[in-house]
């Protein structure tokens, strides 16, 4: 189930880490790619270092004291983050995530729109499930979560520069619909309490405490 996140950064913000991003070096993305992916990724990715360093430990910050971020993924870690370049028809063909990443386990992945979408053609994130593709090509600064196992790919930029940041994390609920409970418990208790239902409001957090307390590994 992806999920759109379009309030993790303000626009300044997401305008910053952009033109931060623009001005890093970058390299071969396939050094990065398992040899199956490697086969199919046409991109580029940042280079090692502080500046590069900076920008994702930012970015983790920010998703860190996110409240929908936390309630989507409930992170126990990221297991990696890369800045990527995708330009002049490079793409990143169908794929999933490798099942482990510098030692941590992905169950949940997530892609960070950098460009501003009128910038560049193509481009688009394009997400299968049992039911349906799903394509996304969001506004500068706006994230879509969805989990790991999922076939997914980049389609080819015909033209201009596609910036983005794809990241993994290790979330403490390991099955994608246990966290599809969990979130719409959150959502549930969220409303009962916009509209003043004490009552329901404290079920509805207890039933999702004890199904997190079960869950959690």
């Amino acid at each position: 189930m992806p999920i759109v996140l379009s309030d993790l950064f303000s626009e300044a913000e997401a305008m910053v880490i952009y033109e931060a991003a623009q001005a890093l070096p970058f390299e071969d993305g396939g050094k990065t790619a398992g040899r199956v992916a490697g086969a199919v990724k046409r991109n580029q990715q940042a280079a090692a270092g502080a500046d590069r360093d900076a920008v994702l430990a930012k970015v983790k910050s920010v998703c860190l004291s996110n409240p929908l971020f936390q309630a989507v993924v409930y992170p126990k870690g990221f297991a990696g983050m890369v800045l990527s370049r995708t330009e002049g028809g490079g793409e990143y063909g169908d794929h999933i995530d490798n099942a482990l990443m510098a030692g941590g386990r992905t169950d949940v992945s997530f892609t960070i729109f950098l460009s501003p979408p009128e910038s560049y053609d193509g481009g688009a994130l394009c997400i299968s499930d049992p039911s349906e593709e799903r394509s996304f090509k969001l506004e500068q600064g706006e994230m879509v979560i969805y989990p790991s196992d999922t076939l997914h790919r980049v389609e080819e930029v015909t033209s201009g520069v596609r910036i983005a940041i794809a990241g993994w994390a290790t979330s403490w609920v390991r099955d994608p619909r246990q966290r599809e409970i969990l979130f719409d418990l959150w959502q549930a208790h969220g409303r009962a309490e916009a509209v003043g239902d004490v009552t329901q409001a404290l079920l509805l957090s207890k039933s999702r405490s004890n199904l997190l307390r079960m869950w959690a590994v």
